[in-house]
């Protein structure tokens, strides 16, 4: 999920936006009730898939997640030279994680956005295990999907949970970089011409750093959720943020957030999903604040901790309740 924070053209997000005639703020009217809802109620979203236990944003990864049962799939999105959605967090192939097609370490720069399809498909990005993660299984001669890829394989996999699940979709472009991925126009097009044609809008979070493609998206379909994420504490109030780019969802580093964060932006009717949260602690704080959703890298560990949790509350619910009289 890291990543460094874009220096968003706050100009033309509010051009764009007024272009389409200023769509209305997405929160309810009333916000987001928090009271009534449990604190293991919580979405558990598999961050790249299942970084902590497969390589990262491969099928593989996404396929242990599922399994698992989570809520969304989280991952990432960059563009080839040709055009093609392929399902990789960073612009350059990470040498710590694939392999050169002669199954030997990357060793200079090589931009995903330099490479066809075919080019890229040759490169093996599950035989190394990420050194950070050290209990990944790893998938050796796996390569980037496509976005294609996953959803047809979404369409077609047997387990019923494949049709329930949802999708967190990052779009990985940098103002700063503009030769990294196309224009946020294009690229939000890219992404919805995909969703649509798979049937996938009503699953999708659009998600982005660079607020331009969220913008980009809401223009082309103002059906689209969009998450606005969040790297460092700003220096106006996150429900400023959230109304300014219309955003669904408030996504920050769970570092920073706090209880009043999340109540703020409650009231607004804005979404509270963190990311990356690896830790017990951490959950547990994070539940108490009654969070919308968790992003982790070790999705079945957070969904034991959710699944202990709710028993947990309930037991405590029904020793509150008050006896009557038979």
């Amino acid at each position: 999920m890291k990543s460094t924070p874009t220096l968003l053209a706050a100009s033309f997000a509010t051009t764009l936006a007024t272009a389409v005639g200023m769509l209305a703020f997405p929160g309810c009217a009333h916000g987001v009730s928090s009271v009534s809802r449990s604190p293991a109620s919580f979405e558990v979203q598999g961050h790249r898939g299942a970084r902590g236990s497969r390589p990262e944003n491969t099928l593989s990864a996404f396929r242990f997640a599922l399994k698992a049962g989570v809520d969304t799939l989280e991952m990432d999105l960059n563009v080839t030279h040709d055009d093609v959605l392929v399902v990789t967090h960073d612009p350059a192939l990470n040498p710590k994680i694939c392999l050169a097609p002669s199954g030997k370490k990357i060793t200079h720069t090589i931009l995903v956005r330099g490479l066809t399809l075919q080019e890229l498909k040759r490169y093996d990005c599950g035989t190394l295990i990420n050194p950070r993660f050290p209990e990944q299984v790893p998938q050796p001669g796996e390569p980037i999907p496509t976005f294609d890829e996953l959803l047809s394989w979404l369409d077609t996999d047997p387990d019923p949970r494949a049709r329930v699940v949802r999708l967190n979709v990052e779009t990985k472009s940098e103002e700063a970089h503009p030769e990294y991925t196309p224009p946020p126009e294009k690229f939000s097009a890219l992404v919805l011409d995909a969703l649509k044609r798979h049937h996938f809008m009503e699953r999708t979070t659009l998600q982005s750093f660079d607020y331009r493609t969220l913008v980009a998206a809401r223009a082309l379909d103002p059906a689209i959720e969009t998450s606005i994420l969040v790297e460092e504490r700003p220096s106006e109030p996150l429900t400023v943020l959230a109304k300014r780019y219309q955003g669904n969802i408030i996504s920050p580093d769970h570092e920073w957030l706090t209880k009043s964060d999340v109540e703020e932006l409650h009231q607004i009717g804005v979404r509270v999903i963190p990311w990356t949260v690896n830790t017990p602690d951490a959950w547990a704080k994070l539940s108490s604040w009654k969070i919308d959703g968790i992003i982790s890298d070790n999705p079945a560990a957070l969904l034991k901790f959710r699944s202990t949790l709710s028993k947990s509350t309930e037991t405590h619910s029904r020793r509150e309740m008050p006896e009557t009289d038979p």
